[in-house]
């Protein structure tokens, strides 16, 4: 499977610094207009995509209801995570409105907010067993991927033991180098525990997110739209947030002299969280399509184009950054597009944060002399994702 760099470009980070947009994504955003470049999708195939990299363009395109994720499921093709009743990323419109409008009952402040105990206690508890197994270990696999995947199998009621398959699956399903048929395969394993899941769940709800949109609307939602729902909710609700926590470790691990404050400065946590999720830009771009055609600040755009939306591009831009846009963890939060904007803004990010929140200065605080067993030249970046990570975090203390 081939992958181009322009292909790939509106997630492309530097090689110098893979927290950062690359040369070539830079001089995208400073052409004028919308640019045309190639894409491929590992189950739409090869078409030209509008490049969108300015942040007024994407924030512009996220709020416009003309443009939309355009992947609704097709009950006659197989069952792939972008042909799955109920995966809202691939909804628009009143069905979209309807889904998440159950789902995000589950998502109120109070339950969340309820949640932090839980959340501080799973991070105190991975902080001893890293304590107990160290002075070397792999940040990754000892406390970013365990604490979201604790709190999302906590959320939907199922089985801690069955993380690592999961994981493994979610991993699978983000690679845009795997074939057509390892998709498929792996998508039909995942389809198949989650069906499990939800037949259990019509017996016997419990209080997870799953078994309370059952609850309430178990005669509204069909068994698809529920598998749709978890599926969303395995892979955003642990992808993500690992992610930050092993990633915004390394960056603050890159820059001393913050990190020291961030652990030093209770008062710094809210604004490093929100410098963080600006700054590394984890969900580095989507694709959406035009549904008419369409304005968007001053840019002609055709019904039916591809538009490949660079967040990456869009939180480095100085219209909201300033000259600088390398990491500040004294910046004054700005409105960055992290989470995305609009119908489809995350709904998982007041839990993301809560977890970030916990996560990132206690593990400061507990190992104080936190740095690299390894050169940094040595950490793998994955590559071909849209959402960015390491494969492995080697850290001692």
């Amino acid at each position: 499977m081939r992958h181009s760099v322009s292909e790939l470009l509106t997630g492309r980070r530097a090689q110098h610094c893979p927290f950062e947009p690359a040369t070539e994504l830079t001089a995208l955003r400073e052409q004028t207009g919308l640019p045309t470049i190639p894409r491929y999708h590992p189950f739409f195939g090869q078409f030209d995509a509008r490049a969108v990299t300015r942040y007024d363009d994407v924030h512009a395109v996220f709020a416009h209801e003309r443009v939309a994720a355009d992947m609704n499921a097709d009950p006659d093709a197989p069952r792939t995570l972008f042909n799955q009743p109920g995966f809202l990323l691939g909804y628009d419109g009143p069905e979209h409105a309807r889904l998440r409008r159950m789902l995000a009952g589950a998502f109120t402040v109070r339950r969340l907010q309820g949640m932090r105990p839980s959340i501080e206690r799973i991070v105190a508890d991975r902080l001893d067993a890293m304590h107990a197994s160290g002075p070397v270990v792999d940040l990754v696999e000892a406390y970013a991927l365990p604490i979201p995947s604790l709190v999302i199998c906590e959320l939907l009621g199922v089985p801690y033991t069955d993380r690592a398959d999961f994981q493994h699956r979610s991993a699978i399903l983000l690679d845009a180098t795997r074939t057509e048929q390892e998709q498929f395969a792996n998508y039909a394993a995942m389809h198949t525990y989650m069906a499990e899941l939800v037949a259990r769940l019509r017996a016997e709800p419990g209080d997870g997110v799953l078994g309370e949109v059952i609850t309430k609307h178990g005669d509204e939602i069909t068994d698809e739209e529920l598998i749709g729902f978890g599926t969303l909710l395995l892979i955003a609700g642990h992808e993500t947030t690992s992610n930050m926590i092993a990633l915004g470790t390394l960056a603050l691990l890159r820059n001393p002299e913050q990190l020291a404050a961030v652990r030093d400065d209770p008062e710094l946590t809210t604004p490093a969280i929100e410098e963080l999720l600006r700054y590394l830009s984890i969900v580095s771009y989507l694709d959406r399509r035009a549904t008419t055609d369409l304005d968007v600040n001053g840019h002609r755009i055709t019904a039916g184009e591809w538009l490949s939306l660079s967040v990456l591009a869009a939180n480095h831009d100085p219209a909201i950054a300033g000259a600088n846009a390398g990491l500040d963890v004294h910046r004054k939060p700005v409105p960055h597009l992290a989470f995305g904007f609009g119908v489809h803004q995350c709904l998982g990010r007041q839990l993301a944060r809560i977890e970030l929140k916990a996560a990132l200065p206690a593990l400061l605080r507990r190992f104080p002399a936190l740095r690299l067993a390894v050169p940094f030249e040595q950490i793998e970046f994955r590559a071909f994702s849209p959402i960015q990570g390491v494969t492995s975090l080697p850290v001692t203390w």
